[in-house]
Parts: structure tokens; C-alpha cells; sequence
């Protein structure tokens, strides 16, 4: 299938074997061996190591918002079952972060890097605008009524990067990358840093969207900046996806109510190695990039297609309809499939190949599907060949056979939970759940619902969790706190 990709090559798609079109029911139930498993993270070794990381440099960090497999997943963590926020149980450090952001933070060796917008006076100047009593969305494409939206601010904002020490919270840099006054003022829910970090070790790359795309070194140096110019989000709900990095490529996309498109940027120099224009209502989901057959592919999701392109060359492969509004989740994959979901006005989870071809919609080539609940907000959690995910953004977990798509837990309520917008994680056969007022419930990987641990921190939190070694970071808020048992 051609696309429009400026600078591209040509590549021939490979066939998927055929498969029949599920909606919720299955043939078979699929219960994975940890051979399986293991084969599966073996794969992804093999995409690291292409891309320049080592394997142990890669599993013992979090250089991306979705962790070192961008599944959720950390390998060789062991963070803490139990803290407490409050009483300071458990809590190493916590660090007061200035203005506002939702930005996962990312951890490689001992620096940790987040993201922030403070405005540069004490008093923004916006009007008051009442809490959402409903989620957001609706307004067709280029506008219209729907959702809660604040006013753009009167006050220009600084757009921060910010480096601290992993062991103690000592803030060992900050930059100012830009200074701007946002065009729109986004859902009271969204800040302007809502896209996270991403690090090779070498160096730092930070998004903010319209407000420019920033690369430093590891110590605060300044090399490069782009500016893509001006989103105009859906009823100016504000922006909030990430870059994707393999190698020295970082893939961008732009989706929002006007010109629509992908690009991989030179990640040292900035430059555009390609750029495909796409047509997408705005969405807020990161990219994955993933190597199938030794060739890395580009994975988006998005609420008229999910599309799969070529990292090298920006060709289009394949593309498949069926997704919701608003998608947020991004993409995850193991074995050469690619899950993506989606969970406002309506639900859809699929299983796509990443081998496909053409436009699959509604064809035998999509593997599984589901439409009885997905995740609004937060991403799944791909774990041991099994996907987690909430109901919207709501506390009703379900638990999926990756291989399958059968249930293992079908939308059970976990207590506790006020809300979601962090994405799971896991760790040492846990799974953390983050509410946004702040509360983690840890529950044991297994067949049914087992809470070992709930954990009040006392302030509100949108950002995901983040696993590294012994220790668990959570970007409220407020402050970032470092979780240590001990």
C-alpha cells in the first residue's frame, strides 16, 4: 500500500496467515508458557541492541514513559510493596517540582528527567472554570460543543526540563527551553508538559508539543530544537503525546484539528528524515516503534486508523480501522502482534499483525478483537503474556490471554481506586495501580483479584509509575517522590 511519505524507500509488506474475525468470543483458550514468554523478550533484546542499548543498560532503567519494554513492564525491579505518603513511611525523598505537569518522569542510571510548565507570573490571569462533571470529548473535527475547556492564559509560560539526582532528589540541572504564551488553554484535567522525556543514556529529549521538541546532554547542554508549529487540539483540550526513539531516529506525531502527520526526526541533529501526512482527529497516543523480521515499524493508534509504517523509509504497511474517539492508550507488543484499544464512546481492543498488509478493517486478518470495555485515559499493561487494562478510566480492571483475547479477570471493581489516568505497571509479579487522588493498590499477578498493599501518598497524581531497581517514583501533583522500603 503506497503512502505519501516524503523521503521514502520501498519496502514489500509480508503476509500474515489468515484468521477468522472475533467480537468478543474466541475458538480457543490460550494459556502461554513462560518458554513462550521468554522467547517473546528475547525478540525485543534483539531490537535494543540494533538500536544502540545494551541489554542490561535498557532492563535496568526507564528511558521511556511505558518503561524498558514500553509494555509497563520493568524486569529487574523489586520496588516496595507498602508506603505511606502521609506518615512518610517508605518515602526516601520527595521534591517539589515547579508549575504544573503530567509528564511520566524517565530514569536512566542515577538522573532522573521531568517535565514541567510554570507560568511566569504568580497569578496566570485564567478565568475560573467549574471541574468536569463528565469525561471529555464530542465536538466534531475542527471544533464544536462538548467537554470543558479553560481559556487561554495571559501569561506566558516557562517550559522546563529538569535533571535530579536518583538518590537523593538534589535538582542537578534545570533549563528553560522555551518561554511561550499557549494559544489554547486545554481541559482543567491537562497541563502544558503532559508528554514525557525520553533518554539513550547520551542524551535527553523533551516535548512539548507546540511549544517546541528539545534536545540536551545528559548534562544540560543545549544541541538542538524544532518547532512543528501550532496544534489546535479537539475543544482545545490541549496536548499531551510522547516521542518514541529507536537509534538515532525520534518519531513524532501530529494529530490535532488541522494538517495531520508523522515524522522521524535525526535525533542529533533535528533534521526531518521523513514526514507522512495522515488524517486523525487529534489524539494523544505515543507511538511504538518495534522491529519485525530485523526491520523496524512505527505503530500509531488513532480514531479513524491504527497504522504501521516503515521506521526507515515512513512507507505505509498496513492500517486498520475499528478504534473509538479520543484515543489516548498507546500500542503495545510481543510475538509480533500489536495491541491497541481504546475506551471513550465505546470500546475496541484488537490484536493486529504486525506482518499485515493493506487495509484490514473488518477482514481475517485481524487476529482478535473485543468490544466490552477498554481504557480510556491510561495504556494496558502487557505483563507475562497478558494484557491489563481499566474501563474507561474508571476502577474495573479486566485481565485479557494475549494470545487469545479470553478473559482471565473480566472487569472486576478494585477498591480503592478513585479514578484513573496513570497506566499500570509491573514488577516481580505485581501489578501497581495509581488513582488520581494519589492511592496505589499492588495486586499479586495472578487469576483472580489478590490486593497486597494499599498505599495512600496525600497528593493527587495523573503521571504513571515508574520502577528502577529497588526504588518507585511518582510524579505528583506537587512534588516527585522517590519510594524506597528500608
Amino acid at each position: 500500500m503506497q503512502s505519501n511519505a516524503i523521503a521514502r524507500g520501498s519496502a514489500d509488506a509480508v503476509a500474515w496467515p489468515r484468521r477468522t474475525w472475533i467480537m468478543v468470543r474466541v475458538r480457543a483458550v490460550y494459556r502461554p508458557s513462560r518458554a513462550f514468554w521468554v522467547h517473546g523478550l528475547i525478540g525485543l533484546f534483539a531490537s535494543w541492541t540494533t538500536a544502540g542499548f545494551s541489554q542490561d543498560a535498557v532492563l535496568r532503567n526507564w528511558h521511556q514513559w511505558r518503561g524498558p519494554m514500553a509494555t509497563g513492564e520493568a524486569p529487574l525491579a523489586d520496588p516496595p510493596l507498602s508506603w505511606n505518603g502521609v506518615e512518610g513511611t517508605n518515602i526516601r525523598w520527595k521534591v517539589a517540582i515547579p508549575g504544573r505537569g503530567s509528564a511520566t518522569p524517565v530514569v536512566w542510571e542515577d538522573k532522573i528527567f521531568v517535565l514541567a510548565a510554570e507560568p511566569t507570573k504568580q497569578d496566570d490571569g485564567q478565568a475560573e472554570v467549574a471541574p468536569p462533571a463528565a469525561e471529555p470529548g464530542g465536538g466534531r473535527r475542527g471544533g464544536g460543543r462538548g467537554g470543558f475547556r479553560q481559556p487561554p492564559p495571559t501569561t506566558p509560560y516557562n517550559f522546563l526540563v529538569i535533571c535530579l539526582d536518583r538518590q537523593t532528589g538534589k535538582v542537578l540541572w534545570q533549563q528553560t527551553a522555551n518561554t511561550a504564551l499557549p494559544h489554547e488553554g486545554g481541559h482543567p484535567t491537562n497541563t502544558f508538559a503532559s508528554g514525557s522525556p525520553i533518554t539513550d543514556g547520551k542524551h535527553v529529549w523533551a516535548s512539548f508539543g507546540s511549544f517546541g521538541i528539545f534536545c540536551y546532554d545528559m548534562d544540560g547542554n543545549f544541541i538542538w530544537s524544532r518547532d512543528l508549529g501550532d496544534m489546535q487540539t479537539r475543544n482545545s483540550f490541549g496536548e499531551g503525546a510522547s516521542p518514541a526513539l529507536y537509534g538515532n531516529t525520534l518519531v513524532v506525531t501530529w494529530d490535532h484539528e488541522g494538517p495531520d502527520f508523522i515524522t522521524a526526526l535525526d535525533a542529533l541533529t533535528g533534521e526531518t528524515k521523513w514526514l507522512a501526512e495522515r488524517e486523525e482527529p487529534t489524539t494523544w497516543s505515543t507511538p511504538l516503534i518495534v522491529e519485525y523480521e530485523g526491520r523496524p515499524r512505527v505503530v500509531t493508534n488513532g480514531t479513524n486508523r491504527v497504522r504501521c509504517y516503515d521506521l526507515e523509509t515512513g512507507e505505509l504497511y498496513w492500517e486498520c480501522g475499528g478504534q473509538k474517539t479520543n484515543p489516548i492508550p498507546c500500542p503495545v507488543s510481543a510475538h509480533d502482534v500489536v495491541y491497541c484499544m481504546s475506551g471513550y464512546q465505546g470500546n475496541a481492543v484488537y490484536a493486529l499483525p504486525l506482518g499485515g498488509q493493506g487495509d484490514m478493517t473488518d477482514t481475517d486478518m485481524v487476529i482478535w478483537s473485543r468490544d466490552d470495555a477498554g481504557p480510556y485515559v491510561p495504556s494496558p499493561l502487557l505483563y507475562k503474556d497478558r494484557l491489563f487494562f481499566t474501563k474507561s478510566r474508571d476502577n474495573i480492571l479486566s485481565c485479557l490471554d494475549a494470545k487469545s483475547g479470553e478473559p482471565i479477570i473480566n472487569q472486576e471493581r478494585i477498591n480503592n481506586l478513585d479514578g484513573l489516568y496513570a497506566s499500570p505497571v509491573a514488577a516481580k509479579d505485581r501489578i501497581y495501580l495509581v488513582g488520581r487522588d494519589g492511592q496505589t493498590v499492588v495486586l499479586k499477578f495472578s487469576d483472580q483479584v489478590e490486593v497486597l498493599a494499599t498505599n495512600p501518598l496525600g497528593e493527587g497524581v495523573d503521571a504513571s509509575p515508574v520502577l528502577v531497581g529497588k526504588q518507585l517514583f511518582l510524579r505528583g501533583a506537587e512534588h516527585l517522590f522517590c519510594i524506597e522500603e528500608g
